[in-house]
């Protein structure tokens, strides 16, 4: 087939027909003023589904992140995560940049953390140490191949972490993959986490933006906190407008992307220059290629089938599911896969 088939991220998606005239209709003002009735309208929406507080429109996950890890955290102190966490490895150092905080990595099981690594992870209370303030989730971790936690697992952390004063933060980019998976509901991240982060222009399809739930006195801070990074907002109700779309239309279809990710897994096991294929749980396929088989070769074979995809490290591929891709478009790349000679 001629079209191109991009499997770079699920951030690739284009707004659907609906989701754009929703933007086209959305009443408008100026955030900056909180007068911006769409942006009120999506903060409060998706503060409810998570059963938390307060919301904030933010630009990017990123923003979102990072200004948590600001509202808990001072200079000297510390976050807990594992190593392979976005907020330590794809946000351009912005711990130390924005807070002057420093990291204890956690050697997790494909970026899940257990109880009793975090625990032994916190600083004794002793001047040598920076003070041990935060512990930060991804659910679910895209170093790992879209692993996830479950909320059993969740809880023990939770309780880890409040019996040593500790607050909890989710980077969620992609919770509601992991929420979908787990089939558990997302007003029960309430009662573990103290700030979460929701992407909205993963998965769930929307052009761009996060939102960071938490308290409301806290995001009344965070709104302040997001205005000194740049992130005010005027009329940005029409993007608010993609993400309330999304958020309403957008979540139980991520069960499809989850099953056409394991048609590829499962292509891909059964290719012999591939070596291994991390266990398919939501929308990220992760596999890696022989050692005869030259990365960069292979991007560029997918290439002349139109697929793009990346390098994820050492001889490792990343193929990303969304909602942009056919049935049609699967067919094709598990052509392209078992016609790849090596």
């Amino acid at each position: 087939m001629n079209t191109l088939i991009d499997l770079r991220s699920d951030t690739v998606t284009k707004p659907s027909p609906a989701m754009l005239e929703a933007m086209f209709q959305a009443p408008v003002g100026d955030d900056v003023y909180s007068e911006d009735p769409t942006v009120n309208e999506l903060q409060e929406y998706g503060a409810s589904l998570f059963g938390m507080e307060a919301g904030l429109f933010c630009p990017s996950g990123t923003m979102t992140n990072q200004i948590a890890i600001k509202m808990h955290t001072q200079p000297l102190t510390e976050v807990i995560c594992d190593r392979t966490s976005h907020i330590y490895l794809y946000e351009v150092g912005g711990i130390a940049f924005n807070s002057a905080a420093s990291v204890k990595l956690i050697e997790g099981v494909r970026g899940r953390m257990s109880p009793e690594q975090i625990e032994a992870a916190i600083n004794p209370d002793n001047i040598h140490y920076p003070v041990t303030s935060l512990v930060s989730l991804e659910n679910t971790s895209n170093k790992g191949g879209g692993s996830y936690y479950t909320g059993a697992e969740i809880a023990a952390i939770s309780e880890v972490c409040r019996r040593n004063n500790l607050p909890l933060h989710l980077d969620g980019a992609r919770v509601f993959n992991a929420l979908v998976a787990t089939g558990e509901k997302p007003q029960d991240y309430s009662r573990y986490f103290n700030t979460i982060s929701v992407c909205l222009s993963k998965g769930l399809g929307a052009p761009v933006g996060s939102l960071l739930l938490g308290p409301k006195r806290m995001i009344e801070q965070a709104k302040r906190v997001r205005k000194a990074l740049g992130g005010g907002w005027r009329q940005a109700g029409f993007l608010a407008a993609a993400g309330l779309y999304a958020l309403q239309n957008n979540i139980q279809r991520l069960q499809i992307d989850h099953d056409r990710a394991k048609q590829l897994g499962k292509a891909l096991e059964a290719a012999p220059y591939v070596t291994e294929v991390l266990s398919v749980e939501t929308n990220i396929v992760i596999f890696t290629l022989a050692p005869e088989i030259n990365p960069d070769g292979f991007i560029n074979y997918l290439e002349t089938q139109n697929i793009l995809a990346t390098t994820f490290g050492p001889q490792q591929i990343r193929f990303v599911t969304h909602l942009d891709l056919t049935d049609e478009m699967i067919s094709a790349i598990i052509h392209a896969i078992s016609d790849f000679k090596a």
